[in-house]
């Protein structure tokens, strides 16, 4: 079973995921923010990480550099969704290894195609 790392301060937007996640079969972990992802990520491993931009103690912009810096997580494949547009940010993203910038709101079935693909 793949196992998926949700990082998201919304518990709302992290139920959503897990649920659509989880009914497609795959194995889901929550992580709050930045830091606690980290923590998730040195005990347990994973097909693959989707992650919010805007958390408390560490964004996922600075959380998905740091992941990069670790040999054991430097290819983890990193979908990032949230509400942000700027085109900056998308691209330090993309320079850090995402492999996809997805907008909030998003369809359930899209991100489940999505996160199918990256995670195989």
């Amino acid at each position: 079973m793949k196992k998926v790392l949700i990082v998201d301060d919304s518990e709302t937007i992290r139920q959503q995921v897990s649920g659509a996640l989880e009914a497609a079969g795959f194995s889901v972990t929550e992580a709050a923010d930045g830091v606690a992802a980290l923590e998730s990520l040195q005990a347990d491993e994973f097909s693959m990480a989707i992650v919010d931009v805007n958390m408390p103690r560490l964004n996922g912009l600075d959380m998905l550099e740091r992941m990069r810096t670790d040999p054991k997580h430097a290819k983890l494949p990193v979908l990032m969704l949230t509400t942000e547009v700027q085109q900056s940010m998308i691209e330090r993203a993309k320079r850090a290894g995402a492999k996809g910038w997805m907008i909030k709101p998003v369809k359930m079935e899209h991100l489940v195609d999505t996160v199918t693909r990256l995670a195989s």
